[in-house]
């Protein structure tokens, strides 16, 4: 099988799948490779700058909030109260700024698999005299390297976010219990055992600990980065398969429904993101009763 499209030369060679899996490249900047996913990210990134600049200008304590400051303030209020419902106060001040970042970040992109064009715009192979729109100028038979695609259907994307999580989530353990403290928290003995049972009940901890430290470093970030790239991923997936059915009104009918259940996939999955990333790191900064007591 002929490897994905990937660059705009070679896109009317070959047969590439609806989505392709890597993201395709558009250009280079340097040496740099310049993906559609990396493009989008960054214009998501500039927009959310754009966004709370303006919201933000014209902030005066003694008035009210109105417009798009209000809806900023009750964003983050809204997080800020999510998060110290979980954890200690000082725990929510560290955590609390990522989670929110995670939460418009991960929305703002899901959202863009909703953006018409996705997928239907970009290099491709042209369409034959009596196909749907054949007549309109630059008209598509199929899009090979689109120029449109949501950052979070990107696994490089995900992977990278789910890696700042694990690293903040090291230091975040550090400063709360330190070193020493982090380590028994993972593997420390939290249970009184009399003495002849003390060296069983260790072994069993250590293990444990083992599988919670095999849980933090690998299980913990591959499942918040899988969960959110496999979900956009599918979702962009299914629309442009039911957007490629015959006739074009029949597709448009059929994607229709799976257009408003993305909307909801899209909003569920962001949050379900950010509130990992709360929980998580409660449970590495937090004291067991155990714990208390000495």
């Amino acid at each position: 099988m002929a490897p994905a499209v990937s660059t705009p030369e070679s896109a009317a060679e070959g047969t590439a799948p609806l989505v392709p899996l890597v993201a395709p490249i558009l250009f280079h900047l340097g040496p740099v490779p310049i993906t559609n996913s990396m493009l989008w990210s960054w214009g998501i990134v500039l927009l959310i700058v754009v966004v709370v600049r303006v919201g933000t200008r014209r902030m005066d304590a003694s008035k009210a909030p109105v417009g798009l400051q209000n809806l900023l303030e009750s964003l983050v209020e809204g997080w800020d109260a999510l998060a110290g419902m979980i954890l200690e106060p000082k725990v929510s001040r560290w955590v609390f700024p990522f989670a929110v970042t995670f939460f418009i970040f991960s929305l703002i992109g899901n959202f863009v698999d909703l953006v018409p064009g996705v997928g239907s715009i970009g290099y491709g192979v042209p369409a034959r005299e009596g196909e749907a729109l054949a007549s309109l100028p630059w008209s598509l038979a199929h899009v090979e390297l689109p120029f449109i695609r949501p950052p979070t259907s990107d696994a490089n994307l995900t992977f990278v976010m789910a890696a700042i999580f694990l690293v903040m989530t090291f230091v975040w353990a550090i400063r709360y219990n330190g070193v020493l403290g982090s380590l028994k928290h993972v593997f420390g003995v939290k249970v009184d055992s009399s003495k002849w049972l003390y060296p069983l009940v260790v072994a069993m901890f250590l293990f444990v600990g083992l599988m919670e430290a095999i849980s933090i470093v690998f299980v913990r970030p591959l499942a918040l980065a899988v969960r959110l790239y496999g979900n956009v991923f599918a979702g962009e997936t299914l629309l442009d398969m039911t957007m490629s059915v015959k006739p074009l009104i029949a597709g448009l009918a059929l994607s229709l429904p799976f257009y408003f259940y993305e909307i909801f996939v899209a909003v569920v999955q962001a949050f379900v993101f950010a509130m990992l990333t709360i929980v998580f790191a409660g449970t590495l900064c937090s004291h067991s009763d155990e714990e208390h007591k000495h």
